[in-house]
């Protein structure tokens, strides 16, 4: 009986005396939070483009190949400053191209290319060398920036600069100092391709080449890319200084 009595003694005075020091430290303690954002308009993009081959009216004798097209592609994109490390095929297919007027359709070949493209007002006049009638479809896939790391670090440098001034806010209205960060936790989740571009680079929808038959051709509209509005925050806990 002494045993047990003793042992809820000493269990009595180690909750008193956490609990004085979890009062005592929260008396000293002021926690905030910490944010600060940035619109940033991207320097890079990655291109998703797809070429098909096509009949000339329909004609199997007069198929605009593959590796015509493709030429043309790459031709045109190391003309616009595209590096040829930066020009890679994604997906090769092929589709039957079977018309009213063609009833022995033949299978096509189709290639899907990814490009990086660094030079953007070379962007508009990428494709302007490349057979509009062999484009499928264009789209941009991925946006990026070449200074990403550094922007996302002064971000949350500022971040932390404001949670510390909300915590001196609040420390001197009741006449109290702000000591040391004790925690910062960083909640910061950077995206870089939540954005749509405003207009298109270039797009076609895929029909068949006898569908295609007088139109006009394709041209490239010119296309304007929305900055980012990127947000970093934080949760800080610092030390009161004062009373």
């Amino acid at each position: 009986m002494k045993k047990f009595i003793y042992l809820m003694a000493i269990i009595g005075l180690v909750s008193a005396s956490n609990a004085q020091t979890m009062t005592g430290d929260n008396a000293r303690r002021v926690s905030t939070k910490g944010y600060a954002e940035k619109e940033v308009t991207p320097d890079i993009i990655y291109l998703s483009v797809s070429l098909r081959e096509y009949l000339v009216d329909g004609n199997a004798r007069k198929k605009v190949t593959i590796e015509t097209l493709e030429k043309q592609l790459f031709d045109a994109a190391l003309k616009n400053g595209v590096k040829q490390e930066d020009l890679t095929i994604q997906n090769i297919y092929s589709y039957n191209n079977e018309t009213k007027k063609n009833k022995n359709p033949e299978l096509l070949q189709a290639r899907q290319y990814r490009i990086k493209v660094t030079d953007l007002s070379k962007l508009n006049t990428l494709f302007d060398e490349v057979d509009s009638r062999g484009m499928q479809s264009t789209s941009i896939s991925e946006y990026d920036h070449s200074q990403k790391r550094q922007i996302e670090r002064d971000l949350k440098t500022e971040a932390v600069k404001d949670a510390r001034t909300n915590a001196e806010v609040l420390a001197s209205a009741d006449g109290q100092a702000i000591g040391k960060a004790l925690l910062i936790n960083d909640n910061s989740s950077f995206s870089w391709n939540d954005i749509m571009p405003v207009g298109r680079v270039y797009a076609m929808s895929a029909k068949s080449a006898d569908m295609m038959e007088g139109a006009e051709e394709a041209s490239n509209i010119n296309i304007s890319i929305r900055p980012i509005k990127l947000i970093a925050n934080v949760d800080a806990v610092f030390e009161l200084n004062g009373k």
